[in-house]
């Protein structure tokens, strides 16, 4: 198990689950209503037994209300007791490193314990938007590997160095490494450090990214075995009919991402064939493939995260579900939770 796991959590199959949160702005709603939603589920979660509760940096796109993702973390670090929260990610190179670690600092001091920093190398937004947040284009992912240095070096104990991050020096603060390709695979393996997989977007390179990674792994300081976790969508309801139905939002969401669409999550559909094209609905079943994307009722999500666990030798799964409706989502998390010991 890895050192900074929450004892509190439950386990399904001896293995942890977690939440990754996109706060998602729903048609008719505003990111008011984003927040106090995911209020709502973290402090369902936490009840559940999940084990930590991570929000992802995204820019200039209206269904998606966590931007300022370390003021967030914050919020639902106050509205929560003892389960981890963190970020799944921050996008490094947005950001001044001093920042991020004068941030995260911050809310370890308040939060002490309970603070993850997960970092990603892509700007989640377009390039337009990444002009903005720099301010220049001369930072980019390929100086992430630096940036992940500079990070680190904030965070020891360097009582005479010329520039600190205070808060931040001296803490322990769990760094991961997120991605969608190889790149952080190896990095994280060079590093010693904790990474996650995003094949709940990313599936076709999941296993050979867990491979190069645990393939190459150094221990380190931080951590003296790998350590990754594999994110999966799942949208579980009480019967299959009614998951694959609440489903449709989200295959809704990835459409309009394939079409250059920014919308707001749309409530779902009883037929998805009078929305998409069957060239559409490929192109949408290429990213949301059924074995990182799970729809069913209870025994059927069961049985796909017992496989995509045995498949991955996952340490940890964390579980993005995409649903309009609160009452749905919360129902969906809920059921999740009971298959946990």
């Amino acid at each position: 198990m890895a050192k900074h796991t929450h004892d509190k959590a439950r386990r399904f199959n001896s293995i942890p689950l977690s939440i990754l949160d996109l706060a998602p702005i729903i048609e008719g709603s505003t990111a008011s209503d984003s927040f106090k939603e995911s209020v709502k589920l973290a402090q369902h979660a936490e009840k559940w037994g999940f084990n930590r509760y991570w929000l992802a940096e995204h820019h200039n796109m209206p269904g998606i209300a966590s931007s300022a993702t370390s003021v967030l973390i914050g919020h639902i670090a106050e509205k929560t007791n003892y389960m981890r929260i963190g970020s799944g990610g921050v996008m490094l190179p947005n950001h001044a490193t001093i920042v991020i670690a004068e941030q995260f600092g911050t809310l370890e001091s308040l939060f002490p314990g309970r603070i993850d920093l997960g970092l990603g190398r892509a700007p989640g937004t377009d390039q337009a938007t990444s002009y903005a947040l720099r301010r220049t284009l001369h930072m980019g992912p390929e100086d992430f590997p630096m940036q992940v240095n500079e990070l680190q070096d904030y965070f020891k104990d360097k009582p005479t160095s010329r520039v600190r991050a205070i808060p931040g020096q001296g803490l322990d603060i769990p760094i991961w490494l997120l991605g969608s390709s190889d790149f952080s695979a190896r990095l994280s393996a060079e590093k010693g450090l904790y990474f996650s997989f995003a094949s709940h977007f990313a599936p076709q390179y999941l296993l050979h990214a867990l491979k190069l990674y645990r393939d190459n792994f150094k221990p380190s300081e931080a951590l003296d075995r790998p350590y990754a976790m594999v994110g999966v969508n799942v949208i579980a309801a009480d019967t299959d009919e009614k998951a694959k139905m609440i489903a449709s939002s989200h295959q809704m969401q990835f459409l309009n991402i394939r079409k250059g669409i920014s919308s707001k999550l749309q409530p779902p559909v009883e037929n998805m064939d009078e929305i998409w094209t069957p060239l559409e609905k490929a192109a949408v079943e290429e990213s949301l493939d059924p074995n990182t994307t799970i729809v069913g009722g209870p025994e059927t999500v069961k049985r796909k995260l017992e496989k995509i666990q045995e498949v991955t030798q996952a340490d940890e799964l964390i579980i993005s579900s995409q649903i309009y409706h609160l009452e749905d989502r919360l129902r969906s998390y809920e059921i999740i939770s009971e298959l946990m010991d």
